[in-house]
């Protein structure tokens, strides 16, 4: 099986794990209110993100404390290892707001 390219950096640096399933309503929602514009986000700018099917298979080096069982969930990485996630998705206006907020408990970024 080939790795998706966007896989070889997944453990290194911070990054955004996006755990997704094909059919999911409100993953598709994401895709077409954030999606286009997340990797020029100042979000996007610190944590690019990857994204990864629910049944895998995931990228390796990653430490998460427990299985993902939901989708989306987005799952906060440095260097492969898990510091908080969002589970589920409300729009974009509270999307941003969590994810920052995930950043700044980790002290990746002062609010």
């Amino acid at each position: 099986m080939q790795v998706p390219a966007a896989w070889a950096d997944a453990a290194k640096g911070v990054r955004l794990l996006m755990i997704e399933r094909d059919g999911c309503l409100y993953c598709a929602a994401w895709d077409a209110e954030v999606g286009p514009s997340y990797a020029q986000s100042p979000t996007g700018q610190v944590a690019p993100i990857v994204a990864v099917d629910i049944d895998g298979p995931y990228p390796n080096g990653l430490a998460l404390e427990r299985r993902p069982v939901m989708t989306p969930t987005f799952i906060l990485l440095q260097d492969g290892i898990e510091l908080g996630r969002v589970e589920g998705y409300a729009g974009k206006d509270q999307f941003y707001p969590l994810i920052g907020q995930l950043m700044a408990n980790a002290g990746i970024i002062r609010r």
